[in-house]
């Protein structure tokens, strides 16, 4: 009678090890909660590069824009990267190259701004019966679909032998045209005056 009843009480202690089984399972193939619930992002870098390098070409296939770094790092949150000693270069067919650099800068998602602190410049190749220009301050913003570089830091601004200093500055590479703002000083060489004397 005993042996029966053990042996009649074999499968449904299977069936019910199997539910056990199922129901675990089950669970833990579940989503829990709050897991569809979106993350957010946080500031924590999500990639690394290390010399960093992208161009940007024009319809024909020339390079316009090239942005070279030491290093990058990529913010998840903001979609911003940090560079050190970062370099932008800007190609014009006939035109000197211009280059921008800076100790350390921050790329937007998009690499529209490209932002250059520390140290910043700006070298404006000799070219076309211009004289080298360079321009330093602590910052440079670099407005890469408008084609201009402007600062809002003191600047001193060579031109040749000329030397001017101001409180802001913004440059257009397209027209070549350089707006100096705030309290402007300097000499301009009777060179680069069109012959006229230096004041």
């Amino acid at each position: 009678m005993n042996q029966f009843r053990w042996t009649s009480l074999i499968p449904l202690i299977a069936m019910a090890a199997l539910a056990g089984i199922t129901w675990w399972l089950l669970q833990a193939t579940l989503p829990r909660k709050n897991e569809d619930v979106a993350r957010p992002k946080e500031h924590t870098p999500d990639y690394f590069a290390d010399n960093f390098s992208v161009s940007e070409l024009d319809q024909s296939g020339a390079t316009q824009y090239r942005l070279t770094a030491q290093s990058l790092i990529h913010y998840e949150d903001t979609e911003v990267s940090d560079l050190v000693k970062p370099a932008m270069r800007a190609f014009q067919p006939g035109k000197p190259i211009v280059t921008a650099t800076g100790d350390t800068g921050t790329v937007n998602a998009d690499a529209s701004i490209v932002d250059l602190y520390g140290n910043a410049r700006i070298l404006r190749a000799p070219g076309a019966g211009d004289p080298q220009m360079q321009a330093d301050s602590e910052h440079f913003r670099v407005l890469v679909n408008d084609d201009v570089i402007e600062t809002e830091k003191p600047v001193k601004l060579q031109r040749g032998v000329s030397v001017m200093t101001a409180s802001g500055m913004k440059y257009n590479n397209v027209t070549r045209v350089m707006q100096l703002f705030g309290n402007v000083r300097g000499a301009i060489a009777a060179s680069d005056a069109g012959g006229g004397s230096s004041h």
